[in-house]
C-alpha cells in the first residue's frame, strides 16, 4: 500500500482488508487486463441502491418521480466526476502512458467510472453496509441540505429549458463536437449553446443523450451562478 493509496483510504473513510481491490478499482483498461470495469459494473448497482435508500429515508413525503429525478442527479457522470476530483483520484489512477498523455486522468467518464469501481470494491471488500456508509459520507451533506423540489432534482435539459423560457429566452441548441473511442465504447462530447447570452458549455457521456444532459447541467450551473441582482438575467 503506497502512501497515496493510504491517504485515499482515509479520505474515503474505509480501510480495505484486501488493498488489491482498491488498486484494481483505480486501474483503467488501458493499463492491463486486471482493470476496473467489472468493479465499475457492480459499483453502479450498489451506488443506485444506496442512494435510493438514503433518499427514501430523507424524503419521506416525496413521490417516485421526485425520488427518481434526485437519484438521477446524484449518480450522473458529472456528480461522480466532481466527487472523484474532491478525492484527488486523478493522481492515483493507473493507465497507459498514451492514455495519460491524452488527458485520461482528467476525463470525466474515466473518473466517474473509477468512482463507481471504488464503491464496487468496497462492497466486495466489506459488504453492502460498508459501501452504503461510504456513499452516505460522500453524498450525505448534499442529500441532507437538499429539497425534493429543487431545480437540480429535475432532468438537466428540462430544468435549463424552463429556466430560459421563464426569462423569455430561446431554448438551447446542442451539437456533437467530438466522438472518441471504438464503436462499442464511445464517448461523446456535446456543446450546449445559448446564443442570446453568448454562452457555450461542453459535456461528455457514453451516449449523445448523456452528453447533452452533462452540457445542459454545466450551462445551468453557470447561469444560476450569474443570476444575481444587477446582472440583467434575473426576472
Amino acid at each position: 500500500m503506497t502512501p497515496q493509496l493510504a491517504s485515499l483510504q482515509q479520505r474515503l473513510g474505509h480501510q480495505f482488508e484486501k488493498p488489491e481491490l482498491l488498486t484494481r478499482a483505480l486501474t483503467h483498461r488501458s493499463f492491463g487486463a486486471d482493470h476496473n470495469e467489472r468493479l465499475e459494473f457492480l459499483g453502479d448497482a450498489v451506488l443506485s441502491l444506496a442512494v435510493s435508500s438514503l433518499l427514501y429515508e430523507r424524503f419521506a413525503g416525496s413521490d417516485e418521480g421526485d425520488l427518481t429525478r434526485i437519484r438521477a442527479h446524484l449518480v450522473r457522470e458529472d456528480s461522480l466526476h466532481r466527487l472523484a476530483l474532491g478525492l484527488a483520484l486523478p493522481g492515483v489512477l493507473r493507465m497507459s502512458e498514451g492514455e495519460a498523455k491524452g488527458g485520461g486522468a482528467q476525463r470525466p467518464s474515466i473518473l466517474a467510472d473509477a468512482m463507481e469501481a471504488i464503491i464496487g470494491a468496497t462492497f466486495v471488500d466489506a459488504g453492502y453496509e460498508a459501501a452504503r456508509a461510504m456513499v452516505a459520507r460522500l453524498l450525505g451533506e448534499v442529500i441532507a441540505s437538499a429539497g425534493a423540489g429543487e431545480t437540480w432534482g429535475k432532468d438537466a435539459k428540462t430544468a435549463l429549458q424552463e429556466w430560459l423560457q421563464a426569462r423569455k429566452l430561446a431554448v438551447p441548441s446542442y451539437r456533437i463536437s467530438e466522438t472518441r473511442g471504438q464503436a462499442h465504447a464511445q464517448t461523446f462530447e456535446v456543446e450546449c449553446a445559448v446564443p442570446a447570452l453568448n454562452l457555450v458549455t461542453k459535456g461528455e457521456g457514453r451516449s449523445r443523450r448523456a452528453a447533452e444532459q452533462d452540457a445542459a447541467r454545466a450551462l445551468l450551473d453557470e447561469l444560476i451562478a450569474r443570476d444575481k441582482p444587477g446582472s440583467g438575467l434575473r426576472d
